[in-house]
């Protein structure tokens, strides 16, 4: 056999063992993104009311001047003007809700303006059914039906068994938890050796809210509320996953498909850690990378 002969045959074998992209890996939208946001045909009206705010949609249960001012929300806030809510670790983490859709804080449309449909204590409950919209993969239990309302039935006000959310709810870099990474403004940037190396295996999909110049987690810091089963890595993506549609689920915005079958799929917990390095491949010396 001639050198060129062998040459040939080593790259068609070595071609052959590429994998190619796990079919888990790149969505197949068959359904409108807005998923159980299309609020049973309102759509984006629904939320953005274009006249009037919440009473624009029949919402409003009292005079509020202020209704619709900040991005045409539409649904009746004043239930949760100045209210106090603790979430997370029993009630560690301490928010005090903003007295005006003009505060110009994150939680204004990054938690107050979620809260307004999903909060089951403080809120109008909407038109929620308070259960999960989508198709669950079997690795869930069956003995209930996953809820969407918060602190329904717990005592007022409380969220204890909910994720910390909250301008006291810093993300951090360096100490024990977070990331070699550096923060400001707000923004935090992955330039340590084993942060840069979790983008190029995942990537930077969530969303902070800036307060005081920190980075702070608000609902819309994991949960993009206009896109629910799919999240598109391009062009200024923070990641470095091949260009794409990704699975996602609950208006996560980062590749999330529990439903996966392949062997070791890690990408539900890849994106918990995007804030939770501790519990990284790279912070624990690992160099697996993402398996959808």
């Amino acid at each position: 056999m001639n050198r060129l002969a062998l040459c040939s045959m080593l790259l068609v074998v070595g071609s052959c063992l590429i994998p190619a992209p796990s079919p888990a890996q790149i969505a197949n939208v068959s359904t409108d993104v807005l998923g159980a946001h299309l609020n049973y045909g309102r759509g984006c009206a629904a939320c953005h009311a274009p006249h009037s705010g919440a009473a624009g949609n029949g919402e409003a249960t009292s005079s509020d001047p202020a209704s619709g001012t900040n991005a045409l929300w539409g649904e009746d806030v004043t239930g949760l003007y100045g209210k106090i809510i603790r979430t997370g670790s029993n009630g560690k983490y301490v928010e005090v809700l903003p007295s005006s859709p003009s505060a110009g804080t994150p939680d204004v449309l990054g938690l107050l303006a979620c809260l307004s449909c999903h909060d089951g204590n403080l809120a109008s409950r909407a038109t929620m059914r308070n259960q999960v919209y989508e198709q669950l993969p079997a690795t869930y239990g069956k003995y209930n039906t996953i809820p969407t309302l918060l602190g329904d039935s717990s005592p007022l006000g409380e969220l204890f068994n909910h994720h910390p959310v909250g301008l006291n709810v810093v993300i951090a870099c360096g100490g024990g938890d977070g990331w070699d990474c550096s923060s400001s403004e707000g923004v935090i940037n992955m330039n340590g050796a084993k942060s840069s190396q979790f983008v190029k295996n995942y990537g930077l999909f969530i969303k902070p809210g800036k307060y005081n110049n920190q980075a702070v987690v608000m609902c819309t810091t994991c949960h993009d509320p206009h896109v629910m089963s799919v999240v598109n890595v391009g062009p200024g993506t923070k990641s470095g996953l091949p260009k794409g549609h990704y699975t996602t689920m609950f208006f996560l915005r980062g590749p999330y498909n529990p439903a996966s079958m392949t062997r070791g799929n890690n990408q539900a917990a890849q994106f918990c850690r995007q804030c939770h390095a501790a519990e990284s491949n790279e912070m624990n010396g690992g160099s697996e990378a993402t398996i959808f």
